[in-house]
């Protein structure tokens, strides 16, 4: 993150207002502007969304991170990532890829270009000519890319074509060594043949076309400052990012320009297109940011509703043998909850316990942990690692992987994965383990709702966006039925308004201070889903213990609100 949204719209206007000619500023917001920002909304990652069924949900995401660049004054999103992530060893795409199947890479990408160019923010493709099958970084190396041109043109290539026929309006070139397209070792960022013949000419392509940063090492170790510019420009590149030094690369250009190497008419066709680009975002009627509720702006309840959507939608159930999920009869049922990774899980246990009571279990050693769970028949395994970023570390430690086996052995697992598919090929086995669940991030909801789907308060949807080793294939995904048991979500979701249920907290909290009730337990649901569920007060009124969600009133407690309220209604 490099700072909060009022401070960059402040410096948008800044930079407008000293620009002759509106400028066009382009962004990384590939799952919405906190990919740069902070104080800004996080959608899930495209593996995440990969895994959903329903493409309108996914061009409501588009749509939403479109509407909330439009608003910061950010014209290009830098997005979608169309790489096909076929290596599950990627270090720099994986989590950004919608996953490795062409077709729904590209329904995906098709969705998210068209709801976010109808919020009137401008696509960008990336990274051409493909990133998904490689294991290097070209931020610090050039990848190689070694299949045919025909290969390539049948997997990596497939998306490209689809979105230029749906009016995709930019791609972005990569750093990549393809040797079958470009013998010379120039990465495809440099090489006339990737831009001009392939994109231009053979995909027909008439938007603008972006260089990836050319501070990357996959591009910057390969011609001297300044001539990078010049080199990127005569492939067919429109945009230049990140040069290394501004200045000599305009100098190096104006001299070719000067001296005929670049002809009035390749000039012109780049500057067309970008003042084009420039109409296209309404900068002819440019209007500075208003800095005025921005941040509210940009962290709407909508985009709540719709993260709970897309993640209830997301999360896959890829194993269930005996029937485990969704969990039943639970007066036969005692169930441990074991912490994995090194991020926190306790929202999701949270929620496990609003269903039944639920233990969670700690050791230093094995044996203290086998010794603990020999009172428990069911034990729910969760894989918690950092939510921040898509590059965060996701996989089991070797003592963890042990671990797993060894409960696996003894009792009946639910394990739950709370990153990427991938971390389950480093296990040696699952057979011991009866159900598995990919929850795909560590976000709070992505936690709530993974417990309430392992109650059955809600149905499991999700299919998987890759394979997994020889386990799982992409696609997969079993499909399970709700209960009919409470699930909880904002009120919004069920046409209710949170602002107004504020005035309940006040309700609640004046009668704890004028000591009607020493406390209250309060929960609203509305169309079998819980959209308010608050504590207030104490015990007793001269007690020290709180109301907590673990308290149980006795019946006498409860005859007012379940026989005279309802006589009084």
């Amino acid at each position: 993150s490099l700072g909060g949204p009022v401070r960059q719209a402040k410096l948008n206007n800044e930079l407008q207002s000293l620009s002759k000619t509106p400028l066009l500023i382009g962004m990384d917001a590939e799952w919405g502007l906190s990919m740069r920002l902070d104080s800004t909304y996080a959608f899930p990652w495209n593996m995440t969304l990969g895994a959903i069924k329903d493409n309108n949900l996914i061009e409501h995401a588009g749509r939403q991170i479109g509407e909330h660049c439009k608003r910061l004054g950010v014209h290009f999103n830098f997005a979608p990532v169309v790489d096909i992530n076929t290596n599950p060893l990627n270090p720099i795409i994986g989590n950004r890829s919608f996953g490795e199947d062409r077709d729904n890479v590209t329904d995906k990408a098709l969705a998210f270009m068209t709801g976010m160019q109808s919020a009137g923010v401008l696509a960008s493709a990336k990274h051409f000519p493909g990133h998904g099958d490689t294991d290097q970084d070209s931020h610090k190396t050039l990848p190689t890319i070694s299949f045919n041109e025909k290969r390539i043109d049948s997997i990596e290539l497939y998306p490209y074509k689809k979105l230029i026929k749906e009016g995709l309006s930019s791609v972005m070139v990569a750093h990549l060594k393809v040797p079958s397209l470009e013998p010379s070792g120039y990465p495809s960022s440099l090489s006339k043949y990737i831009v001009t013949d392939m994109l231009k000419e053979s995909l027909g392509f008439q938007g603008l076309i972006f260089t990836d940063a050319l501070t990357m090492k996959g591009a910057a170790d390969f011609k001297e400052i300044g001539a990078i510019d010049l080199a990127a420009f005569n492939a067919g590149n429109d945009v230049m990012l990140m040069s290394e030094d501004v200045s000599i690369g305009v100098s190096k250009i104006i001299e070719a320009y000067t001296t005929g190497e670049i002809s009035e008419a390749r000039l012109e066709h780049s500057v067309k297109k970008i003042l084009q680009a420039k109409f296209k975002v309404g900068l002819n009627h440019y209007k500075p940011v208003d800095v005025n509720h921005l941040t509210e702006d940009l962290n709407r309840l909508k985009d709540d509703v719709l993260y709970e959507e897309l993640i209830e939608n997301a999360i896959t159930i890829v194993k269930n043998e005996r029937n485990l999920l969704p969990i039943r009869q639970l007066e036969t049922k005692t169930i441990a909850y074991v912490k994995m990774g090194d991020d926190d899980g306790s929202v999701f246990l949270d929620e496990l316990k609003k269903y039944t009571k639920v233990h969670q279990i700690e050791a230093t050693l094995l044996d203290e942990l086998m010794a603990k769970l020999q009172n428990y028949n069911t034990v729910v395994i969760g894989l918690h690692c950092s939510n921040k970023t898509p590059w965060k570390n996701y996989q089991f430690t070797e003592t963890e992987l042990t671990w797993l086996y060894e409960i696996a052995r003894t009792h009946k697992v639910i394990l739950d994965v709370f990153v990427k598919p991938y971390a389950l090929s480093d296990l040696a086995t699952i057979e011991n383990i009866e159900s598995i669940v990919i929850s795909y991030q560590n976000s709070n909801v992505a936690q709530q709702k993974s417990a309430q789907l392992i109650f059955g308060a809600i149905e499991a949807k999700g299919a998987l966006p890759v394979s997994i080793g020889d386990y799982f294939k992409v696609g997969d995904g079993i499909q399970n039925n709700a209960l009919k048991l409470l699930s909880y979500t904002i009120p919004e979701r069920v046409g209710m308004d949170s602002e107004k249920l504020k005035e309940v907290d006040a309700l609640a909290q004046k009668a704890v201070n004028d000591k009607m009730t020493p406390g209250i337990q309060l929960l609203i649901a509305r169309k079998g889903k819980v959209i308010y569920n608050k504590n207030f007060g104490k015990h007793t009124y001269d007690g020290s213990d709180k109301v907590t969600f673990d308290d149980v009133y006795d019946v006498a407690s409860l005859t007012k609100i379940l026989a005279t309220l309802p006589l009084l209604m």
